[in-house]
């Protein structure tokens, strides 16, 4: 009986032996492979098109916009200066050389900073730290200043006046004019006329002047915001002659 049992026990074994053992394809697994990295792929070559296309954009506007300050800075000179040479430092700094007529200014050079619009992440930060385009006049004097001076101007605004008054305690609200702190014990003759210059309305608008006995003589920085058209730039070019023939005054 036992012999044959065998047959049948073998025969079992076999059939055991020969079920199939469910294994996923390697052709799934390669396809599903392929198709990821085609998508990355293709997600990445769209972002880099899309960031060459905003570079390339936003360079352009600010080229249009640096050219254009710079006509209007030229056209207010009153054909008493031309510009000898530009050159985009950055996709957001432009510098130029001016030259002017005698007895006005030497080494002239302009200097426009822009948002930094072409690098999305740069613009940014700069929006979120209220960075503000400018432009930077700097120039020699005839004669060097005999004093060392370096005015920021800081305006606050407040629009709380409608809680002031809601308030059981009496306020007096008062608009004084422009306050002058000073860091100096003595106040220099010299330095009364230019700084009666900054404190005229066409005055305010600036952010920085400085003042050095080395060169640039003459710095002075406005918002461009301020500088909209011809005439704005012309009132700017105004008050830098006031404030070169105010520190020139007592030679």
């Amino acid at each position: 009986m036992r012999d044959r049992d065998l047959p049948i026990a073998s025969r079992r074994l076999e059939e055991n032996s020969e079920e199939p053992v469910a294994t996923p394809p390697p052709q799934v697994v390669i396809f599903a492979g392929r198709a990821s990295v085609a998508s990355a792929l293709t997600g990445g070559l769209g972002v880099i098109v899309l960031l060459a296309v905003w570079f390339f954009y936003f360079t352009r506007y600010n080229h249009r916009k640096g050219a254009a300050v710079l006509r209007w800075v030229e056209r207010a000179c009153s054909h008493r200066a031309r510009v000898l040479d530009t050159k985009w430092i950055s996709a957001n700094l432009l510098q130029a050389h001016f030259a002017f007529g005698a007895h006005l200014f030497d080494n002239a050079r302009v200097t426009i900073r822009l948002q930094p619009r072409p690098i999305p992440f740069k613009w940014f930060f700069s929006l979120w730290h209220r960075q503000r385009e400018t432009l930077t006049f700097e120039a020699d004097l005839d004669y060097a200043p005999s004093f060392r001076l370096d005015v920021f101007r800081h305006r606050w605004l407040s629009q709380r006046h409608g809680n002031l008054t809601s308030e059981a305690r009496e306020w007096s609200i008062a608009r004084p004019g422009p306050v002058i702190l000073t860091t100096r014990t003595r106040w220099a003759q010299e330095l009364s006329p230019v700084v009666n210059t900054l404190m005229t309305s066409r005055g305010h608008n600036l952010l920085s002047v400085r003042f050095r006995s080395e060169s640039p003589h003459l710095a002075a920085t406005l918002p461009l915001e301020a500088l909209t058209d011809e005439q704005a730039a012309a009132g700017f070019m105004s008050v830098l002659r006031e404030l070169a023939a105010g520190a020139s005054a007592h030679h």
